[in-house]
């Protein structure tokens, strides 16, 4: 860390991409308003938590974040502890109670303004004597000066403006961005709390979209990932606009010259036919459809409150198989939920199976408080849920094993993210996405992160491919 006047701040981005998205945009705030942004929080003056709080084994990794960190500060080696992000906005000042060496607890809406919270804490905390900043072990002092003030904590009611996502200083590799579409949920499914942690829905105004858009792609994006809790929802909070996903991808279409657009989060009882014909129109969207089921059973996704039954489900992929031939699809499943059965487990393995589902997620049900399926009978016992989430994951595995030979011979255009801790490189095709998905395992020195390569498939280790570049024929 080079040697600095500024105080230092270290983040910490737990979550999913929305959240990634809101950890950018901290860091620019907190550089814009004269802090040196480090990687590593031993040594720093202040530390952020952007906290996931969707449910427990979330909370756990918060918590034991936040607990490394106070463990730096009681060592003085460490200024100031902020939690901000999700589990704040949930749990507001009751994380004081697990966490008293925290400083301030930040709501979602003070996103933007973290860096003045940020500056109030170190204004409360003795100054260093002089001639002893910057000393000790990598240019750090041996002490950080500690808060000395009551816990700051600005934690609001449910957020309802839609945040302004632009001026980011982003955590992906250069070459892929994510761009918020919507925020917040309308759905009120029975086991979500989203809704009573980031609010009703709301979606960005198109032209907002679009400049932020240009704003990325002038940046290094050469893929744009949309992202929201409910992306095919857009436009529904306001009907008087006329602003549907289908335009607003024919938009993104015409005026962003973007290779690769890749659209995350959609929802099966939202998926209006004009978005399927959006993908049967090709690139720069890629084939690719990030759809969380949820479940298989018609009972269960009932008790749910999903929308949308069984049959719905498999209208709509048979509908993207068929407008789109090669479209990868990427799903989630949830088991355990009060009054499953065996039989729902059946259905959910068989539609799995019969299906072929390119990329699946399966999570054991957790109960979260002031949600409708807290309350509900029938409650799966821990063990049980944890051998029927088993059971799917050995299905989906088997089928993602088994199309990941089928490419075998195939030749792919690939984006290449980075280099693996063997020295391999690691790409994707356009049917994976980033973090989530399978990869591409290219030879050391193939070419340079951020570039597309043809290369063609020799083998498969478990979900990911094995590629050599294809040979390029003399001119």
């Amino acid at each position: 860390m080079p040697t600095t006047d500024l105080p230092t701040v270290s983040l910490v981005s737990l979550g999913c991409p929305k959240n990634l998205v809101d950890s950018e945009r901290m860091l620019a705030g907190l550089a814009l308003g004269g802090f040196a942004v480090t990687p590593d929080a031993d040594g720093a003056d202040v530390a952020v938590v952007n906290t996931c709080g969707f449910i427990d084994l979330a909370r756990a990794e918060s918590d034991a974040h936040i607990d490394r960190l106070e463990g730096l500060k009681r060592a003085g080696r460490l200024g100031a502890v902020v939690v901000a992000g999700c589990m704040a906005q949930r749990l507001g000042a009751a994380i004081l109670d697990r966490h008293p060496l925290v400083d301030a607890v930040v709501g979602l809406d003070e996103r933007d303004r973290l860096a003045t919270v940020c500056e109030a804490i170190r204004a409360s905390a003795p100054a260093l004597p002089r001639g002893k900043r910057r000393k000790g072990r990598r240019g750090r002092s041996r002490r950080r000066p500690v808060s000395t003030a009551e816990p700051i904590v600005r934690v609001g009611p449910l957020p309802s403006g839609m945040p302004n996502d632009r001026e980011r200083l982003r955590l992906t590799p250069r070459h892929t961005a994510y761009l918020r579409i919507t925020e917040g949920c309308d759905n009120r499914c029975a086991y979500c709390a989203i809704p009573a942690i980031r609010g009703p829905l709301r979606s960005k105004p198109p032209e907002d979209i679009l400049a932020e858009a240009h704003e990325l792609v002038a940046d290094g994006a050469k893929e744009l990932i949309l992202i929201g809790q409910d992306t095919t929802a857009y436009g529904r909070d306001a009907p008087e606009t006329g602003w549907s996903l289908a335009g607003l991808l024919g938009r993104l279409r015409e005026t962003v010259d973007v290779p690769w657009l890749r659209l995350m989060y959609t929802h099966p009882a939202s998926f209006d036919p004009a978005v399927i014909d959006a993908f049967a129109a090709g690139p720069p969207l890629v084939p690719y459809v990030d759809l969380p089921l949820q479940h298989a059973s018609t009972p269960i996704l009932e008790a749910m409150g999903r929308r949308v039954d069984r049959e719905g489900i498999e209208r709509l992929l048979s509908g993207l198989r068929a407008a789109v031939a090669d479209v990868a699809i990427r799903t989630s499943f949830i088991v355990g939920f009060p009054g499953e059965t065996e039989a729902d487990v059946e259905a959910l393995v068989a539609l799995v199976r019969k299906v072929g589902f390119d990329h699946v997620g399966v999570f054991v049900y957790s109960p979260e408080t002031g949600t409708l399926a807290a309350g509900l009978p029938g409650p799966v016992p821990a063990e049980v849920a944890r051998q029927r989430w088993d059971r799917v994951m050995q299905a989906a595995a088997q089928v993602a094993h088994d199309l990941a030979r089928r490419r075998i011979g195939q030749t792919l255009t690939v984006l290449v993210d980075g280099t693996d801790e063997d020295g391999g490189q690691v790409a994707r095709h356009a049917g994976q996405a980033p973090e989530v998905d399978s990869a591409v395992r290219l030879p050391p020195g193939t070419a340079t992160a951020g570039d597309f390569v043809t290369v063609r498939v020799t083998g498969a280790q478990g979900y990911d491919l094995l590629a050599e570049p294809v040979e390029e024929p003399d001119a």
